[in-house]
């Protein structure tokens, strides 16, 4: 297997990523690339990696879907208790990467992380499919469970107890990760990678090009 690894490789040729030609503001630039990639690949555009990091300096990265972006930093929701509410509890710092091979591009951001106010986490819970909301209640996110069977049942618990108006539990909802840092990187021939950074420096964004 190493030997096969070690032969896959892909030569960057579609586009150029130009200091001279990116938005001033990181979010709008990020806006147009999220446009064009949703065209040229509209399954799971808004998927994500978050990296967290918990109480013993230990990082931890899963896949999550972007769910707005909005006052200036990027949404996401999750259980409160599952493994990356405890890690964002201890240290409110987080990083996401998005990678869309379509266009070969990838978008690094790293930066500090709010809750979201309890009106804006209802406000979205409230537009969740049924099935959602219910899920929501169902599972211990990141606890050990005996089986599938214990998922399965709880759902058809809560199921009968809300056959239609599902209430947010008071341990989910939304974060909003503030951006210190925005990376936009575009793939190049021989890994000679255009790297357009935006660095926050007294409230305005500086704006450089990084060695791939």
């Amino acid at each position: 297997m190493k030997e096969k690894l070690q032969d896959e490789r892909i030569d960057y040729n579609i586009g150029a990523l130009n200091l001279e030609e990116v938005d001033a503001d990181p979010l709008k630039q990020f806006s147009d690339w999220y446009a064009e990639y949703e065209k040229a690949s509209p399954k799971d555009p808004n998927a994500f990696v978050l990296s967290t990091v918990d109480s013993d300096a230990q990082p931890h990265a899963r896949v999550l879907l972007l769910k707005g972006v909005d006052q200036g930093g990027f949404e996401f929701y999750t259980n409160y208790n599952s493994d990356k509410g405890q890690d964002l509890a201890n240290n409110p710092k987080a990083s996401m990467c998005f990678f869309w091979p379509a266009l070969e591009r990838q978008i690094r951001i790293e930066g500090e992380v709010q809750k979201l106010s309890e009106a804006e986490s209802t406000d979205y819970f409230k537009s969740r499919p049924h099935g959602s909301q219910v899920g929501a209640w169902v599972s211990p996110q990141s606890q050990e469970i005996e089986s599938r069977e214990f998922l399965e049942n709880r759902a058809q618990e809560y199921m009968d107890k809300y056959p239609n108006e599902v209430p947010k539990p008071e341990h989910w909802g939304g974060y909003r990760l503030m951006p210190q840092k925005i990376e936009f990187w575009q793939g190049r021939s021989s890994r000679l990678h255009d790297r357009i950074l935006y660095q926050l420096e007294d409230g305005a964004w500086k704006i450089g090009r990084l060695a791939p």
